[in-house]
């Protein structure tokens, strides 16, 4: 056994030291690496900003379809509630959700006094559905004014004199009419009470137009899945639906006779010929509502669905991954929207849009949130 002599002790020293002095540098080394990769798993999180949206279930199907294609690519979620365009406005007021949607354009005092910015987002259109055996889709002819006598209560019966006119060898049933409408505040009831309005005077003086009514008749269903399935089960049913769940669900559609006098098939160029009419610009909020627009190929309820945001955004970086993710669905979810029915946004309204958000949109400093 060696002897613990005073220069081996000191050796031993020594090197404990060098030793204790490279294991502190490995440590700190170490530390600072994990430091770096929790910082960049950091950086990633921050970069995905999920948003959440509440609303008409009129642009549900084109909403969702974007959703899935932009968290694929970006990271970045949107949760959208479907609860219909008055749930979605009393959602923004309340600011529990970073946008509100309404079929319904809100008036200019409205969109000053809760300090709200809105612009168009789609357009589509709404259709009159029907459960009639023997029917085909849009094989049926109906008017305005005959639609709005068939939710008055006016017109009974299938095969009434007055639609027997209009449908000359069309198999029409001796069967009662069940209106279905919707229960809901929803804005594909005012693109539908809008359109009745202007159509029929006794509508307009005894309803009138709103996201909800005091109806005359009929079942109510929520959303446009409630009146699409009440139509479905219900044999001699009508009903209105956005054109996305009537196709979708193989549903009978009616043909429409528009402003010119031309009975017309629901589609997206249909659509595109009522908002080509379209001066958007115009109306304060870009508010157009495009129901009965001229032109021999015009769908006659025709409408734009409607983003609502709060001018003053509280979390700036949620307001901005809104404009980011509609900015994207204008510019590159065109081909998925017409997949579905809808129509895109001309690229001069998207370009308006821009230039008013950028202005519109502050943080609580006063700072623009687009930059």
């Amino acid at each position: 056994m060696r002897d613990l002599t005073p220069g081996f002790l000191l050796q031993a020293v020594s090197f404990f030291l060098r030793l204790t002095s490279t294991m502190e540098k490995f440590m700190q080394g170490f530390i600072r690496a994990c430091s770096f990769v929790v910082a960049l798993g950091g950086a990633g999180v921050a970069q995905a900003v999920d948003i959440t949206g509440a609303g008409a279930t009129f642009p549900y199907p084109i909403y969702s379809k974007w959703a899935e294609i932009y968290k694929a690519k970006t990271g970045s979620g949107l949760n959208y509630q479907s609860i219909g365009s008055g749930g979605g406005i009393k959602q923004i007021k309340s600011k529990t959700v970073d946008f509100g949607a309404s079929d319904m354009p809100l008036k200019a005092e409205d969109l000053e006094k809760d300090g709200l910015v809105q612009f168009p987002a789609v357009i589509g259109g709404v259709v009159p559905v029907v459960n009639l055996e023997g029917v085909a889709p849009g094989q049926m002819k109906m008017t305005g004014t005959l639609l709005a006598d068939i939710y008055m209560g006016k017109v009974k019966k299938w095969n009434d004199p007055a639609i027997a006119a209009l449908n000359a060898g069309v198999r029409l049933p001796d069967e009662n009419i069940t209106v279905v409408r919707r229960a809901d505040g929803s804005g594909t009831t005012f693109l539908f009470t809008n359109y009745l309005s202007k159509v029929s005077t006794d509508w307009k003086d005894k309803v009138g137009a709103g996201t909800a009514v005091q109806w005359p008749e009929g079942v109510g269903g929520k959303g446009n899945e409630g009146v699409a399935s009440y139509v479905q089960r219900i044999k001699g049913g009508i009903g209105y639906v956005e054109y996305a769940y009537a196709k979708k669900n193989k549903m009978i559609h009616l043909a429409m006779k528009n402003k010119a006098g031309e009975f017309v098939q629901p589609d997206d160029l249909t659509f595109q010929a009522a908002a080509s009419f379209a001066e958007w610009s115009k109306v304060p909020g870009f508010g157009e509502i495009l129901t009965e627009q001229p032109g021999k190929t015009s769908w006659p309820i025709t409408g734009a669905s409607f983003i609502l945001m709060h001018k003053v955004q509280a979390d700036p970086a949620k307001g901005a991954e809104v404009v980011k993710f509609f900015d994207w669905a204008f510019k590159n979810g065109q081909k998925t929207a017409e997949e579905l029915d809808y129509v895109p946004l001309p690229p001069v309204l998207v370009k308006q849009i821009d230039t008013a958000l950028r202005a519109s949109l502050k943080d609580a400093s006063g700072n623009p949130v687009i930059k």
